[in-house]
């Protein structure tokens, strides 16, 4: 029989799932472990990396993704050891972890499962590590905000239990599915997860279970661990919000009585649509609100502009119609908004770059028009000059000053490099300096940090000094060698640069990937070797839809020629045929040829044509999905078109 058998359900995290797996071979050195890895059927080449880097790890691949209960369990009853750790794979251990939370459990018996502290990948607390039971009083609580405003209270913040310290030990209600070390023996006489709970909710019901059966659920704060993907990750979902507060109403049903489930049963409802409301709501805020900011600073520049020009240089107030102020300008708005849009300027993350790309392009568009304008349309072009100038510049400035005060979403540092300090030896540090350069990330190394307090040779300082380092260098990004640095050291440091705007980062030993993340609400920036596609880009994405539409309208204008060539042309006739389908988004003009040859690609419609080596080796050599997806750009579609058009 083995100490501990640790269990980790991956479903498409393989650069998570390696690190984790890295972090726990160095936990489990000097214990008695077996380590489990159930796949839910990814498409991400997870279990080959496993196979080739930990062939120490015992396996399961499911057909399917059975969800996260029932793979916990297919491992849980094929373990043999004296305790069970159901781990995530977004975690990353301390080296001494383990041992210590298998000493805690050892000295007491009446401890049933154990959880502990855990940060995001910023360093903050995650408040998720200590939870109270969901009664219906405090579902109501945490529904209300009263959870929120008395979070220290001990009657309306039990939801999140801070009134408890996230230093001392403290005996909680609620385990977190995130790291639960539990007793084999407890979980023979409870019984193991609950398969009716899909996802979310299966770690309350079993801490729940454990408690009832007499045992304690205890909160150990003597270790840290990194969760990156935190509680509130999807919470502004609404398949989030429905498999949630569903999975509340199933434990409701099991463990409380009919009554007291049914008003339990009666405010989850509640909460899911108010919740679901409020997501559909914040969904639709942020992507309408910047383009609607953007339209009132640019209509209010433009009106005031037209006035001052109306008044201090034509000298005949009201010399313009009121139609100008309330139609033109708003019209000459839109063009530019519309053009920044599908120029990326509103996607994640922000690029300064693409808002004036579109900013200018709708400028340069209102004025090749404004030709074309009837005479009584055709107003100042000093007007439209100055207004153009203003919804190019305004905007940016207005990004740059929101982002100087503090707000991350407009910050201007993708205009420079990053100012990089590396922590690890010698070697690592160059290894990952090329890994950088390797991946295209723009940056400055500003230096090497040793990972001991002793100077080295090339080195600019010690890992104690590291904080200093930061400042005087002004760096914007840490990344350290998980070879050099133990993680308890590496999270330390991030808790240290918490409040400051420097991003940590972690290097796995002998990976060509770094993983980090700036909080429990973005599962973390990548920086991999892996295959990057083109059409994975919402900016390439929105320009093939695009180009989809103006061809359908393309069809639709010159009907009558194009009419006549589908008389002889049936591949012409095959395009008009399904133009109103593909108009519509049902499908797009070109997509993969065979759905398995494309299951590891990033997903799209079905298409009108697919790629064809026979007449795309012109654009690509080799697997021409892979290739398309990679390499996508609108004109390589157009070129496609025109060679099935052709007939070849």
């Amino acid at each position: 029989m083995h100490k501990l058998s640790i269990v980790i359900v991956n479903y498409n995290v393989r650069h998570f799932l390696e690190q984790v797996l890295n972090s726990v071979d160095l936990a489990i050195k000097n214990l008695d472990v077996e380590v489990w890895v159930v796949d839910n059927n990814s498409v991400d080449g997870s279990m080959e990396m496993v196979k080739n880097k930990f062939p120490w790890v015992q396996t399961i691949e499911n057909k399917e993704n059975v969800g996260f209960s029932r793979a916990n369990n297919q491992a849980i009853v094929k373990s043999n050891s004296e305790y069970i750790l159901l781990l995530n794979p977004d975690t990353v251990l301390q080296d001494d972890s383990l041992e210590k939370c298998l000493y805690y459990l050892d000295q007491h018996s009446d401890v049933g499962g154990l959880g502990v502290r855990m940060i995001d990948g910023k360093g903050n607390f995650l408040p998720e590590s200590k939870r109270g039971l969901p009664t219906p009083a405090v579902a109501f609580f945490k529904m209300t905000g009263l959870a929120s405003i008395f979070s220290n209270s001990r009657k309306f913040g039990r939801y999140h239990m801070k009134y408890l310290s996230e230093n001392e030990t403290h005996e909680i209600e609620v385990l977190a599915g995130a790291f639960m070390m539990m007793r084999s023996s407890v979980l023979k006489e409870v019984g193991l997860l609950d398969e009716a709970f899909f996802m979310y909710g299966e770690d309350i019901d079993l801490s729940y279970r454990i408690i009832k059966a007499g045992y304690k659920n205890v909160y150990f704060p003597e270790t840290t661990i990194i969760h990156y993907k935190g509680e509130s990750t999807k919470k502004k979902s609404v398949n989030y919000v429905k498999v949630f507060y569903n999975a509340m109403i199933l434990f409701a049903q099991k463990h409380y009585s009919s009554r007291m489930a049914g008003w339990f049963t009666f405010l989850i409802r509640i909460a899911i649509y108010l919740r679901a409301g409020l997501a559909i709501a914040f969904r639709g805020a942020s992507r309408f609100w910047e383009p609607l900011l953007d339209f009132i600073l640019i209509y209010v520049g433009y009106f005031g502009i037209a006035r001052y020009w109306e008044l201090y240089h034509k000298f005949v107030p009201h010399f313009y119609p009121p139609d100008y102020y309330y139609f033109h300008i708003p019209f000459y708005t839109a063009l530019v908004i519309i053009s920044s849009f599908l120029s990326g300027a509103y996607d994640k993350p922000f690029l300064p770059f693409r808002l004036f790309r579109g900013a200018l392009v709708g400028t340069v568009i209102l004025f090749a028009a404004f030709a074309f304008f009837p005479k009584d349309w055709q107003f100042s072009r000093a007007i439209l000059a100055l207004g153009s100038a203003w919804a190019i510049g305004g905007t940016l400035l207005f990004r740059y000053f929101i982002g100087k005060i503090g707000y991350s979403r407009f910050s201007f540092n993708s205009l420079t490099k990053r100012r990089v300090l590396l922590v690890g030896s010698d070697g690592e540090c160059d290894r990952i300096n090329n890994l950088l350069i390797s991946t295209g990330i723009k940056h400055t190394l500003l230096g090497k940090v040793y990972p001991a307090d002793e100077k080295g040779d090339g080195c600019i300082g010690g890992l104690h000094q590291l904080m200093e380092l930061v400042e005087i260098y002004s760096a914007n990004l840490v990344i350290f060698s998980s070879r050099d640095v133990p993680a308890s050291l590496i999270m330390k440091k991030m808790s240290e640069f918490s409040e400051m705007p420097v991003q940590v980062k972690i290097a796995p030993s002998t990976s060509e990937f770094i993983i980090g993340s700036d909080s429990k609400n973005q599962p973390g920036e990548l920086f991999t070797m892996d295959v990057q596609y083109n059409i994975a880009e919402k900016y390439n994405q929105r320009r093939k839809r695009v180009f989809d539409i103006i061809f359908c309208l393309m069809l639709w204008m010159l009907l009558p020629l194009t009419l006549i060539i589908s008389l002889i042309n049936t591949r012409m006739r095959h395009l008009l045929s399904n133009s109103i389908l593909v108009f519509l988004g049902g499908k797009t003009w070109i997509s993969y040829h065979g759905l398995k040859s494309s299951e590891h690609l990033p997903k799209m419609k079905s298409g009108i044509i697919t790629p064809s080596a026979n007449w795309t080796d012109t654009l690509f050599e080799g697997d021409v999905n892979f290739l398309y997806a990679r390499e996508f750009e609108v004109n390589k579609d157009i070129y496609i078109l025109y060679q099935y058009i052709k007939g070849k």
